[in-house]
């Protein structure tokens, strides 16, 4: 992404860097006794292995249950018909209801997108309400706080090397049945309190390290194993907040997708211009395309009502 937008200026003022929504930290500075040090060591260590363990069964041995969304038949993309689509969300709406719940940006997205893929799989199949289904969300790795040129990356002082650094977090959709969700809105705190205990962890640099090694070793056809056990694939990316040209015609809207894999489901999100783009990519043959896409925006509404009506 940095690569492509070194070939983009922005179209009010092209001598002007491009400029993005400000990442906000929380990290805070708290003097902690000697016993609170070594219970959150101890917490640290836990997790990141139940996460580490558990990511490797889950990849290896425990696949998600065959539903809507999942087949379970593998099939490169060259032999599957592919549809690709997109819909658009306001950046504003999804921060009220941010703002409402004291989530995070990301948490509203992955809770909305989550709440309307459960909706469909309902629809389709009732049963489904309450099978195994997981997200692998693709993260970036790379040492840096905002996107490089390409001088930047080829740069001797570049923090990261160049081409993609990735790693992956397994995070259970959750059921519709369970007993803890009572109405849209706990789906996101749902999605969120999986999300935030997932942080307690070293996992996603751990899971890092294993794809870097099984490539360099075996390849990667090894690493594709680590992915095609989870029912679906989401990866997101921050955009620009002004709007962007390529050689003095303006870019109404920007979206991109993961080409190659054996998935039958594949998000992708971007934010650009006040707006956040979620791009699906699905089989042809066995995902009702414009189903998915209804119950997802389905799903928004009813969220953002509900947000709405506790404000």
């Amino acid at each position: 992404m940095g690569a492509l937008l070194s070939c983009l200026q922005r179209a009010d003022h092209a001598s002007l860097p491009l400029s993005f929504p400000s990442l906000k930290s929380s990290k805070s500075v708290i003097n902690k006794s000697f016993s609170s040090k070594f219970s959150s060591i101890m917490s640290l260590t836990y997790n990141t292995l139940v996460d580490f363990c558990w990511g490797i069964l889950n990849t290896s041995i425990i696949e998600d249950d065959k539903t809507p969304i999942r087949s379970g038949f593998e099939a490169m993309e060259q032999t599957r018909s592919i549809v690709i689509s997109t819909m658009t969300f306001s950046m504003d709406q999804i921060k009220l209801i941010k703002s409402t719940l004291g989530v995070t940006v990301n948490d509203v997205i992955t809770g909305i997108i989550f709440y309307g893929t459960r909706l469909y799989m309902q629809g389709v199949d009732d049963k489904s309400r309450a099978a195994k289904s997981t997200a692998l969300i693709l993260m970036n790795t790379r040492n840096t706080e905002s996107y490089q040129s390409v001088n930047d990356m080829l740069s001797a002082q570049a923090k990261g090397s160049w081409g993609n650094q990735v790693s992956f977090l397994h995070v259970p959709i959750p059921q519709l049945e369970d007993e803890r969700i009572s109405n849209p809105l706990d789906f996101i705190w749902e999605v969120h309190h999986i999300i935030e205990r997932k942080k307690q962890s070293l996992v996603v640099p751990l899971n890092g390290m294993l794809l870097d090694m099984e490539t360099k070793l075996k390849g990667y056809e090894a690493v594709a194993k680590h992915i095609h056990g989870a029912v679906t694939k989401v990866t997101s990316l921050i955009g620009p907040s002004q709007q962007m040209s390529l050689a003095n015609h303006p870019i109404k809207g920007l979206y991109f997708t993961v080409a190659g894999g054996p998935d039958s489901f594949m998000i992708s999100i971007m934010s650009y211009m006040g707006m956040v783009r979620v791009t699906l990519k699905t089989d042809k043959y066995f995902i009702d395309e414009h189903k998915l896409r209804s119950q997802i925006k389905r799903a928004f509404q009813i969220i953002l009502n509900a947000a709405l009506n506790q404000t």
